[in-house]
């Protein structure tokens, strides 16, 4: 037998140990999931995208009245004689030092925040397929998004929907 035999046979022989390991769990029923759907249609995503939707308009209004202060200082400009200007001029750097510092850090703010209420959402989502796979049986529930077909009458996405807006409505 050549090397390059001996080589097909052990990774082949490898590869049905590792895809059938000893004491498997066979699979008994199989759910999909529409990931992308369940996020969006549960409900305290739309929650959450309001609150963050607040607090960035806040965050742009106070921006824009900085903005303005710096415009009107700057409109005053030619009218100030040189050393009240030369002053004014030092204000307005600062003003453009503390814009740029509060821009920076309400955006990383925001992000963080924004990454919060991801994780936090999706693991609720997590929570409830978990749940709802012990309890109804379900050996694997795949998301839908690696998958090149599936029948729909595998999908459970509603039925998660369902229980996670029922969950939310239930804590509001």
């Amino acid at each position: 037998m050549t090397k390059t035999w001996r080589m097909v046979i052990c990774l082949t022989a490898a590869a049905l140990i590792f895809t059938f390991p000893a004491g498997a769990q066979e699979v008994k029923k199989i759910g999909t999931l529409d990931l992308s759907k369940t996020f969006d249609n549960y409900e305290k995503t739309k929650a959450s995208d309001s609150e963050l939707q607040g607090l960035s308009q806040a965050y742009q209004e106070e921006r824009d009245d900085r903005l303005e202060k710096m415009k009107e200082a700057q409109g005053k400009i030619a009218l100030l004689k040189d050393e009240e200007k030369a002053k004014l001029e030092s204000e307005l750097n600062t003003m453009k030092e503390d814009l740029k510092s509060f821009i920076d850090s309400k955006e990383i703010d925001l992000r963080r925040i924004q990454d919060e209420k991801i994780r936090e959402i999706l693991l609720d989502i997590e929570k409830v397929v978990s749940d709802f796979s012990k309890k109804e049986g379900y050996t694997l529930i795949l998301n839908n998004r690696v998958l090149i077909y599936e029948d729909q009458t595998l999908d459970v996405t509603d039925t998660i929907i369902k229980i996670l807006n029922e969950s939310y409505s239930k804590q509001q």
